[in-house]
């Protein structure tokens, strides 16, 4: 009789790289969620999660199914423009605050408007930062040097701030800082003590006096360490002494309220 040949049967010597494929996708992904995490608005998230869900879709990767809550739609886009300073003279660039719903250029324009005068002085000064928009009260026009207390006349200069910030809901951070000069007096032990104590000083009046809701502010004491100009220079030093009004977010997009 004639012997059978044996069947040959296929060796899958590379069936690890399916399971290979399934760890890489799973660690992306892990990534992916790690880096969403590292934001802290909200929409950003829903963005980048959304933009990862449709690229597994469209991979084949997992099928289609409910979008998340508060998720955008696939078609939207998924870019975050990050800020970019804007120019607090001409006012040309219209980047949004961080979650805002107010033009910083508007914003430049009210506070201005409302500043004239203490601008003119180079009492306040006005910037974009990365962070948010910034008002910046420097030591001329409201502190004595060494001194946390407000100065007479510098309460109504916050108080017109103020009266702008909350027709927008606005978030905002009250930051102390000082030059590089050390201080030792029968008050302060060091700038850190100078610096916090001035943040507290302008954020008691906006809470007090200028009906901040106390939700919306924080502060914080910087001391020589966050300087706005180089320390080598009495002007330089001039500069950093000044507490520094940061708007770092808004409520939901509204009207402002009537004045």
């Amino acid at each position: 009789m004639r012997k059978r040949r044996p069947i040959e049967e296929d060796a899958h010597h590379e069936r690890w790289l399916v399971s290979y494929a399934d760890f890489m996708t799973l660690l992306f992904a892990l990534f992916v969620v790690l880096f969403a995490s590292s934001y802290h608005d909200k929409q950003t998230i829903v963005r980048v999660s959304t933009a990862v869900k449709n690229g597994f879709q469209e991979m084949g990767t997992f099928s289609g199914g409910t979008a998340a809550p508060g998720s955008v739609p696939s078609g939207a886009s998924s870019i975050h423009k990050p800020l970019d300073p804007i120019d607090t003279e001409g006012g040309k660039d219209k980047s949004p605050l961080p979650g805002a719903g107010i033009d910083p250029v508007e914003l430049n324009a009210k506070l201005s408007q409302a500043l004239g005068k203490e601008l003119d002085r180079q009492e306040v000064s006005l910037r974009m930062t990365p962070e948010g928009f910034v008002i910046s009260l420097h030591e001329l026009g409201f502190f004595d040097s060494g001194d946390s207390r407000l100065l007479p006349g510098a309460a109504e200069t916050i108080k017109h701030i103020a009266g702008i910030l909350t027709q927008y809901g606005l978030d905002m951070r009250v930051e102390g800082h000082s030059d590089n000069v050390p201080i030792h007096n029968a008050i302060f032990n060091s700038n850190w003590d100078l610096s916090t104590a001035r943040a507290l000083a302008v954020a008691t009046m906006l809470l007090n006096e200028s009906g901040v809701d106390p939700k919306r502010i924080s502060i914080a004491g910087y001391a020589q360490y966050h300087p706005a100009a180089s320390n080598d220079t009495p002007e330089g030093r001039r500069a950093n002494r000044r507490v520094d009004i940061v708007v770092v977010s808004t409520y939901a997009p509204t009207a402002p309220k009537a004045p």
